[in-house]
């Protein structure tokens, strides 16, 4: 289940990159070529590009490649960095739910009102459901680095998994 969320996203990112990239540039090529270029491009680019961004994170949460400083964990024993590192996991992965909720219910809220983006007449509801959905695979991802805490040798220095 793991391995098909791994390839989901990265066929994902990938494709949403590639789709991005061309639209942006068919919107500089309208736009200093032609003199004209359809709006509904940039849109859709900004569309596609909120997507990116939330399930990037969650992405970024499973290769480990988020913000994070070592040098005042590195400082004590193992046990102690085991249970500062479990710590820090656990506001994460609260501060993450607290998000996946309160994205749910701005999409829920957002879908009773209808509202549609002018350009492309996609409703926002859809463009806000990036926030619970990279929350949730956020939220995977930190579950799976408790577990592999929990069961980890912090015998070597420096080997915190946040």
């Amino acid at each position: 289940m793991i391995k098909k969320l791994n390839r989901i996203e990265e066929w994902f990112l990938i494709t949403t990159l590639v789709l991005m990239v061309a639209l942006i540039f068919g919107q500089v090529i309208g736009r200093y070529i032609f003199q004209s270029a359809p709006s509904w491009t940039e849109e859709a680019a900004r569309h596609i590009h909120i997507f990116q961004v939330w399930i990037g994170a969650g992405y970024a949460v499973k290769l480990r490649e988020h913000i994070k400083v070592t040098a005042f964990i590195d400082l004590f024993k193992v046990t102690v960095r085991k249970i500062l590192d479990m710590v820090a996991l656990v506001i994460w992965f609260l501060l993450v739910l607290l998000v996946a909720i309160f994205g749910t219910q701005l999409v829920l809220t957002t879908l009773q009102y209808g509202q549609v983006a002018p350009a492309t007449q996609i409703p926002f509801w859809i463009s806000y459901l990036a926030v619970p959905l990279g929350a949730l695979s956020m939220i995977i991802r930190l579950v799976q680095q408790m577990v592999e805490i929990y069961g980890k040798d912090y015998d070597r220095k420096g080997d915190t998994v946040l």
